[in-house]
């Protein structure tokens, strides 16, 4: 009886389903297309719907809007997936399987007390307050720690619960000034001097005092009533020579690295020649896809240089001076996979900074605790519902486990290229899929022969391939370049 009822409501159902398609194709079909329903396909094909959703929030709110995580546009901007790694044979053969990949580098070599690092990822600078929560940066701080590389205070005061749980932290010295004390940035690894980020450029922040709790604003030694204001200069830093004097007198008070990190721009070039002059130990690169707590679509869509034509030019421009070795690139801005990772570093990165696949990481499985009904970054934003959930050592454990497994898979495409260290790995060890591509970094292109490369875009681009080297295309029995 109950099966028969259930087929007859079943019926009803599925004639009632039917019905209502038939109406809406036939009414959308006889509808005039400025009636239609149907009209919102093809204003999705004109306009993004991410576009169209944020124009919407431009018109209610009347103001720039605040879009979170950075460009949507990541392999638009620096489409790594376009290049791939060449693996030997026989011309040189695979290293030996008992080989151990070393995977340690060190940044600022130079330096009184460089910074030496078991892998050559790094936990991107995410602010205390700014961006994340407390437990966020402890977890950070602790996976860090277990693999042995570095965190990155963001632009923040001294957090003395961070400081505690990293072995090995940076400190920026920021636009905000909360870190720039001699009491605080001494207690550094590393100073980075912040004067701009992939997602915002230089441009100046504020946050509004009722959006800072007690502390947060303890941290960064605000008054009650006080706005976080982060301007587009540093304070005291409205000169060349006065940017020089501040690089020496950090070096000279801390010993320890003291680099720049600035959004990566056509003026590159411009800029590190006057870190260069300032004697800086490291050069941090954020590319147009760097992530953020959170900026307006403009300044993260369509402002900077994106990180892979950043890197590529920066490396070249070191080697241009002779400072390959004595200056430390290191490369953020959109990185995310492992394979991202390896390609920055072969075309000259010493070193990379991750950022929101790390935090995608620490959340791990506890993004079941926040879904269906919050998003999993509840789990880790400062203010959000639900920070006190976050377990931290289960975090720092994921954390670990993901840049533990990351550099396993950087070591495996070692072996395929006869490498025995991370950063022996060059622009030798890839090929590009796009010809485009392959002028603009010095990679041969992958479907035609090393000695063809010349006439190839001789003919069809009417310009010499430009090799990593020189004029001449890249060969196999050429010297191979160090970065």
């Amino acid at each position: 009886m109950f099966r028969f009822a259930g087929r007859i409501v079943g019926r009803i159902a599925r004639g009632a389903v039917d019905m209502t398609a038939d109406k809406a194709v036939d009414r959308t079909i006889k509808d005039q297309y400025t009636e239609n329903l149907f009209e919102l396909i093809p204003v999705a094909r004109k306009v993004d719907p991410v576009y169209m959703m944020e124009i919407l929030m431009r018109a209610d709110q009347g103001k720039p809007i605040s879009r979170p995580l950075g460009s949507h546009k990541r392999l638009e901007l620096s489409p790594w997936d376009k290049l791939m790694f060449n693996p030997v044979h026989l011309f040189r053969f695979p290293t030996m399987g008992s080989t151990a990949i070393s995977t340690s580098v060190t940044i600022g070599r130079g330096a009184k007390k460089p910074l030496h690092l078991s892998i050559p990822i790094m936990i991107a600078g995410m602010s205390f307050g700014g961006a994340l929560s407390k437990t966020a940066k402890i977890a950070l701080a602790k996976g860090a720690s277990m693999i042995g590389t570095a965190s990155n205070t963001g632009e923040a005061g001294l957090l003395r619960e961070e400081r505690a749980a990293a072995n090995l932290l940076i400190g920026q010295y920021n636009r905000g000034g909360w870190l720039n004390s001699k009491e605080k940035y001494s207690e550094m690894d590393a100073i980075e001097i912040q004067l701009g980020q992939g997602a915002q450029g230089s441009a100046p922040q504020k946050t509004a005092h009722k959006n800072i709790g007690e502390e947060y604003r303890n941290v960064l030694e605000l008054g009650p009533d006080q706005d976080a204001v982060i301007g587009s200069r540093l304070p005291g830093v409205d000169t060349k020579v006065e940017f020089i004097s501040l690089v020496n007198q950090l070096k000279v008070e801390t010993g320890v690295p003291v680099g720049l990190k600035i959004a990566a721009t056509h003026h590159l070039e411009k800029e590190l020649q006057i870190a260069l002059e300032a004697g800086v130990d490291f050069i941090t690169l954020d590319g147009a896809e760097g992530g953020t707590h959170g900026s307006s679509p403009t300044t993260e869509d369509d402002l900077g240089l994106p990180t892979l034509y950043a890197i590529s030019r920066a490396s070249k421009f070191l080697a241009s001076k002779g400072m390959e070795q004595g200056v430390s690139l290191i490369a953020a801005g959109g990185i995310i996979t492992p394979g991202d990772c390896l390609k920055a570093m072969a075309l000259g990165a010493d070193a990379v900074y991750m950022g929101t696949a790390v935090v995608l990481a620490l959340i791990g499985d506890q993004m079941t605790k926040a879904l269906p009904f919050e998003p999993p970054t509840d789990l880790v934003v400062y203010n959000a519902k639900m920070t006190d959930s976050l377990d931290v050592n289960k975090s720092a454990n994921n954390l670990y486990n993901f840049l533990k497994a990351s550099v396993m898979e950087m070591q495996q495409v070692c072996y395929s290229l006869g490498k025995s260290g991370l950063s022996e790995v060059d622009r030798q060890d890839l090929c590009a899929l796009d010809p485009h591509i392959s002028r603009a970094v010095g990679v041969e292109l992958g479907f035609i022969s090393p000695g063809e490369q010349s006439q190839y875009f001789a003919e069809h681009m009417d310009l010499p391939f430009i090799s990593a080297k020189g004029d001449e295309p890249l060969g196999h029995d050429q010297p191979r370049p160090q970065h």
